[in-house]
């Protein structure tokens, strides 16, 4: 094998092993987003360990770490740092894949988890004082202004306590104010299931690019050890 043919097999092994750097990466910074802009965290407690946006950080950060192994392990030309980032990159393609399917079932069972948590939320912020519990009281105000709804099922579930956030005209303060008629429950679990969806898709995108990389890299790296070339 010439020399030429050799850098150009390296090149190509680094520049794959960036571009799986620069999706984790990237899902990384899409999770960030995400957390600073979906404000309903604290509604939904019994999905928090796979709340969309924490887990596109956690999975982002892991790729980032094992591709950015592989990276370096290209650049100079280590044996062992690349036999680990297969090993690593096998593991997280698998756990990806059990990920995908977990998420892909639980945008089906959203319903049955989302109106406890809903209604448990409801009843801390209308029993808490204006001082009170101002997360919960801020993220509600948050989904119904931005859904455009009132309480869990309707705007009966307030008891006659209506909060601002349910008014359909800005002020709310004239004497005869109408409120969002349509509860927050339906809105909001559509919402969460596209989201599941839109999560899961992604996963998958992200276990098809590092599968080609892992399918191109194992038989080049096996070609430079073959032929003796660097990797020691």
């Amino acid at each position: 094998m010439n020399h030429s043919c050799v850098n150009c097999l390296k090149t190509m092994l680094i520049t794959l092993h960036f571009l799986c750097w620069l999706c984790g990466a990237f899902v990384v910074a899409f999770g960030e987003y995400q957390m600073m802009n979906s404000r309903f965290a604290s509604l939904v407690t019994t999905f928090w360990p796979i709340y969309p946006a924490n887990t596109l950080v956690v999975t982002g950060t892991i790729v980032t770490c094992v591709c950015y192994l592989g990276m370096l392990g290209s650049m100079k030309e280590n044996r062992c740092m690349l036999i680990s980032f297969f090993f690593l990159l096998f593991i997280l393609l698998l756990v990806e894949l059990a990920m995908a399917c977990v998420f892909f079932v639980y945008s089906r069972e959203i319903d049955s988890y989302f109106e406890k948590d809903l209604m448990q939320s409801l009843e801390i912020y209308r029993q808490s004082s204006p001082e009170g519990n101002k997360t919960i009281q801020e993220d509600f105000d948050a989904v119904q202004h931005l859904f455009r709804c009132c309480g869990v099922h309707g705007v009966s579930d307030w008891k006659g306590n209506i909060p601002i956030s349910c008014c359909v005209k800005d002020p709310c303060s004239i004497p005869i104010q109408t409120y969002w008629q349509e509860g927050c429950l339906l809105k909001l679990t559509d919402w969460f299931a596209r989201n599941y969806l839109n999560t899961a898709a992604g996963v998958v995108t992200m276990f098809i690019i590092q599968f080609i990389c892992l399918c191109i890299t194992i038989p080049v790296f096996c070609r430079f050890s073959r032929h003796g070339l660097g990797y020691q």
